[in-house]
């Protein structure tokens, strides 16, 4: 029901039952159906360009207007939309950034055809003064103790500086070791009390500081925070960035910000299937699990998390994760960055002296990138282009600009293709979500795609009479139910029919069943196999086969050099003929080494059959030679005759022909004193001949040499006779 046809029919369709196409004025109204491609927008709330520092409302950019791309309808609506959740704790919040809209359209719904491409443009704003949510996620083994203290000595310089980049501004923090659980942290009574001098109890992650306005608060959270330890080298802060990622009502995530999660560390990490050395089997659920003190309670009885965990849920809630570790472990967490969508990785100096550099710089670069995403499945193919700034530019094939500044407008055209049409019917209705980077906005579409007809939707007859009850009829043909086949369902694979008629196995020519070369089956004939598997036999009545052509020296068709055997006759390739395409109808073998037309066939006396010359008959007989170069009369025409003239006026100025004409000549006449006696004593060379012309009483000789495109004559003066042979040497 859902192949996909190789070349789609773009024009309408009548579906009326057994009615014959393509007459479509014909067919009933009711019954045309034109599957074209559509869009309407759903919501298409303006771009912002300015929101003031209280965050409630802002100024909307005019003239940002949709684009109408390709071919389809357009139905607007005004009203906007917000994506997310999310609350603000701590620092008598606001929600912030509510009305902020960077991305249009929000929504729209399409209608697609199959194998059709189909563009829609989209746009990208970045806002003034857009909400910004960093939490700042900590290794807390003893190795970051002096870590911990510089951040907590630089923990109002991080606040004022990002605040001087966004009024809009929230910070919190948290901190992880590992599991508690051998071989990871000593189980050790003692050792778990106190791991290590100054050290508390470890723990997998813990929420110190919700996301607040009150950053004042940042520094004394850290500095409050004690450090732990553990048993090896690998920490568990995947568990803890699971943690801080989807916990967003606990950790503040607001639901327009950008959102940045520092992770900080001076080690490796564990992940998906390291559990099992602490005996712990069960896979990570992706949910929420912290107690009322902020505390992993699951750290002990779920396995970390995988690389494409962190990153489904990393991109789920539109974070950005920046990796801020130490130069040991730099390399590491590049390779890592690579597998997590919108993350970064900058060098932590030994004691975090450079945090708030680092952090500057990593959210510069991410602000001042866009990058364009989508979801959809593989039956459809998503690509983005854009000029990015240049509006004068070209367009070129990208999905991410650079250079964005505050106000900076990016269009991009988005082309969709709905590649294939998937299996089940209800899969044609999909949801696609195309959003930046590392942004709670986007573009959705609800793509409907073109894959099968509305008449196989309803009017269905269930096994029906004129399926031969062993098929549906929709759409006015039978869907058969296997192994039913045929156009009325009317055949089986098992060899059985229902009432078929035999009449179209029958060959007209002879009156047997198949050519008495096959079984009528279903009322089609099934033609015999040969035991030489490459004689076929073939046809509507097995009357055709390609073994049964004439034949040249025991060859079909002279070979398959010369031709090919085709419903018993041989079709010949180029350059050969006859019933066995034996002959050669190559014309140039017909034609005389030496004549002066290289194009004159059998001299023009005759025509050319399988490579040989048949020559013309005439009242006076037969012309003959191997060219029918001679003719079979007295003084007929020949080349001596042809070379009279200019010979004439070349070398005596005489004749018929003028100054222009002989000018014209196509060879040069050379006279020679002495006449061979063999010339004039009885033509002894059977392939010369001596003609004698008569004029102004000069004799001469004629010795004519041919050659391609060129003719030389010897002559000479003999009393008062012109000597001419056509004789070649």
């Amino acid at each position: 029901m859902f192949d996909m046809p190789v070349n789609v029919n773009t024009t309408k369709r009548c579906f009326q039952p057994s009615y014959p196409l393509p007459a479509l004025d014909q067919c009933d109204p009711r019954k045309i159906y034109n599957p074209d491609n559509e869009m309407f927008i759903i919501s298409n709330t303006a771009l912002s360009s300015r929101v003031d520092a209280e965050g409630g409302g802002g100024t909307l950019v005019s003239g940002y207007e949709m684009n109408k791309s390709s071919s389809g309808h357009f139905q607007g609506s005004s009203s906007g939309g917000s994506f997310g959740g999310g609350s603000s704790h701590g620092g008598g919040g606001w929600e912030g950034g509510a009305s902020i809209t960077q991305v249009k359209p929000q929504r729209i719904k399409l209608r697609l055809r199959a194998r059709q491409q189909y563009s829609v443009h989209m746009y990208y704003t970045q806002a003034e003064d857009y909400p910004v949510d960093l939490y700042y996620l900590m290794d807390l083994s003893k190795s970051m103790q002096d870590d911990k203290e510089k951040l907590s000595a630089l923990g109002d310089h991080l606040a004022q500086t990002m605040k001087n980049m966004t009024t809009k501004f929230t910070l919190g923090f948290g901190s992880f070791v590992d599991k508690v659980v051998m071989p990871y942290v000593s189980t050790i009574p003692d050792k778990l009390r106190h791991p290590c001098t100054g050290c508390v109890a470890p723990y997998g992650f813990r929420n110190h500081m919700p996301l607040s306005t009150n950053t004042n608060t940042f520094s004394h959270m850290v500095k409050n925070a004690s450090v732990s330890g553990n048993l090896d080298a690998p920490e568990g802060g995947f568990d803890a960035i699971m943690q801080a990622v989807v916990c967003r009502d606990q950790i503040g995530w607001r639901g327009k910000a950008r959102r940045l999660l520092v992770f900080s560390t001076d080690a490796g990490f564990h992940y998906a299937g390291d559990g099992k050395l602490g005996g712990i089997v069960k896979p990570n659920d992706g949910d929420c699990h912290l107690d009322q003190r902020g505390y992993y309670t699951m750290s002990s009885k779920q396995d970390y998390p995988s690389i494409s965990q962190i990153n489904t849920y990393v991109k789920k809630n539109a974070i950005n994760v920046i990796f801020a570790v130490t130069a040991d472990k730099i390399s590491i967490y590049e390779q890592l960055s690579k597998h997590i969508e919108g993350s970064s990785c900058g060098k932590l100096s030994s004691d975090s002296s450079n945090v708030v550099d680092l952090i500057t710089e990593q959210y510069q670069a991410i602000s001042s990138t866009v990058e364009m995403k989508h979801n959809a499945s593989s039956a459809v193919n998503v690509r983005f282009f854009s000029k990015c700034l240049d509006s004068n530019g070209a367009e070129i094939e990208t999905s991410k600009c650079g250079n964005i500044k505050v106000g900076s407008l990016v269009q991009f055209r988005v082309q969709l293709e709905v590649v294939e049409c998937p299996p089940k019917r209800k899969d044609t209705k999909q949801l696609i979500q195309i959003y930046p980077v590392g942004l709670n906005e986007s573009l959705i579409i609800d793509l409907e795609m073109l894959c099968d007809c509305p008449c196989e939707h309803e009017g269905i007859e269930r096994n029906s009479p004129k399926c031969s009850s062993h098929g549906d009829f929709m759409c006015g043909i039978c869907d058969c139910i296997e192994p039913a086949y045929g156009p009325s369902c009317e055949c089986n694979k098992d060899g059985t029919a229902v009432n078929v008629s035999t009449v179209n196995c029958i060959n007209p020519k002879n009156g047997l069943e198949c050519s008495g070369r096959g079984n009528c089956i279903c009322g089609k004939c099934e033609c015999e196999q040969r035991n030489n598997p490459e004689e076929i036999i073939s046809g509507d009545q097995c009357q055709c086969d390609n073994f049964s052509c004439e034949r040249h020296n025991g060859r079909i068709c002279s070979g398959p050099d010369h031709g090919t055997c085709e419903c018993g006759v041989c079709e010949c390739k180029t350059g050969w003929t006859g019933d066995n395409c034996a002959c050669n109808n190559n014309a140039t073998i017909c034609i005389k080494p030496d004549s002066p037309d290289p194009t004159l066939v059998c001299s023009g006396n005759g025509i050319c059959e399988c490579g040989v010359c048949k020559c013309n008959e005439t009242e006076q007989g037969r012309y003959f030679g191997r060219f029918c170069e001679h003719c079979p009369f007295k003084n007929c025409s020949d080349d001596c005759e042809k070379y009279r003239a200019c010979v004439q006026c070349q070398q005596y100025k005489t004749g018929n022909l003028t100054e222009e004409e002989c000018n014209n000549c196509t060879f040069t006449p050379t006279a020679v004193r002495v006449v061979e006696g063999s010339l004039l004593s009885g033509n002894k060379n059977k392939n010369k001949k001596l003609k004698t012309f008569n004029f102004r009483r000069i004799r001469m000789r004629r010795d004519a040499t041919l050659k391609p495109n060129s003719i030389m004559l010897r002559f000479a003066d003999m009393l008062s006779k012109l000597w001419m042979t056509d004789s070649v040497i």
